[in-house]
C-alpha cells in the first residue's frame, strides 16, 4: 500500500473504495486496524504535539479528511487519489455493518447526542448492529475501564467522537485493551451531524473544499480561531515545504 509523508504527517493514498475494502478484510480475518483521518487543522497541531503526531503516525490506516490536504499534497509533488472524509466513511461502514452482520460501539459527544446517533441508526439499519454507546465525558483515570468495557462489548468496530488529540491518544494509549476490536476509529463531530446538531455543508460546497467556511459560519464565535487561523498556518506550512524558505 502506497503511503506519502508530507508535513510530518503519514497519510495512505487510498481511495474511499479502498480504505472499505481493506477495512472489511480486516474484519473478517479478525485483526485489527486503527484508523485516523487528518485535517489542515490536525498537521498544523501535530507540528508541535509530538504525542499526537506519534499517535497520528502509528495508526494503521490515515485517511485524508480535508480537501486542503489533498491540495496541498498536489502543491508538494505527493498528489492523493482523493478525499476520504471521515462522517462519509463512518456512514459506510454503518451501512457495511448492517450488510454483514457487525457490531458498532458508538464512544463521545453528549449523551442526549449519542443516544440519537444510536437510535437513529436503529431506526434506519437495525437495533442488532449496537453494541453499545457512552458519552464522551470521562476523568482520565476512567480510561482504562471505558476500554474494558467496550472490549467486552463483542464490538468489531469502534467510533469515537472526541475532539483531537484526546480521541487519537485515547485510542493509542487503550490499543492492548481494545484488541478485541478490529476496527477502531476517531470521528470528531460526526456524531452532531448524524444527530441534527449541526448541518453539513451542501455537496457542491464540499467539493469545492469550503465545508470549512460553511462550518464556520454556522459558529463563528467558535470555530473562528480553529479555522481562519488554522487555515492560515496551513498554508503558510505547505508554502514553506515547497519552496524551502
Amino acid at each position: 500500500m502506497e503511503r506519502i509523508k508530507i508535513l510530518n504527517t503519514i497519510i495512505d493514498n487510498l481511495s474511499m473504495n479502498e480504505s472499505l475494502r481493506r477495512i472489511e478484510q480486516t474484519i473478517q480475518s479478525e485483526e485489527q486496524i486503527q484508523h485516523v483521518v487528518v485535517n489542515a487543522g490536525k498537521i498544523v497541531a501535530m507540528q508541535e504535539d509530538l504525542q499526537l503526531r506519534q499517535s497520528v503516525n502509528e495508526s494503521e490506516l490515515i485517511n485524508a479528511d480535508g480537501q486542503a490536504v489533498v491540495w496541498a499534497s498536489k502543491v508538494l509533488g505527493k498528489p492523493l487519489k482523493e478525499r476520504v472524509a471521515g462522517i462519509d466513511l463512518m456512514e459506510n461502514l454503518v451501512q457495511l455493518a448492517h450488510q454483514e452482520n457487525y457490531k458498532i460501539f458508538f464512544f463521545g459527544a453528549e449523551e442526549g447526542i449519542v443516544r440519537k446517533v444510536v437510535d437513529t441508526y436503529t431506526d434506519k439499519y437495525s437495533p442488532d448492529i449496537i453494541a453499545g454507546y457512552r458519552n464522551g465525558y470521562f476523568k482520565k483515570e476512567e480510561e482504562q475501564s471505558i476500554a474494558e468495557e467496550i472490549s467486552e462489548s463483542g464490538a468489531n468496530i469502534l467510533f469515537v467522537a472526541i475532539s483531537s488529540p484526546i480521541k487519537e491518544n485515547f485510542i493509542y494509549e487503550n490499543k492492548a485493551l481494545l484488541e478485541g476490536v478490529n476496527f477502531v476509529m476517531g470521528v470528531g463531530g460526526s456524531f452532531d451531524v448524524v444527530a441534527g446538531k449541526v448541518k453539513r455543508a451542501p455537496l457542491w460546497m464540499q467539493k469545492a473544499g469550503l465545508e470549512w467556511f460553511y462550518r464556520f459560519m454556522q459558529e463563528p464565535k467558535r470555530m473562528w480561531k480553529r479555522y481562519l487561523i488554522g487555515n492560515s498556518k496551513f498554508l503558510f506550512l505547505v508554502l514553506k515545504e515547497r519552496f524551502k524558505f
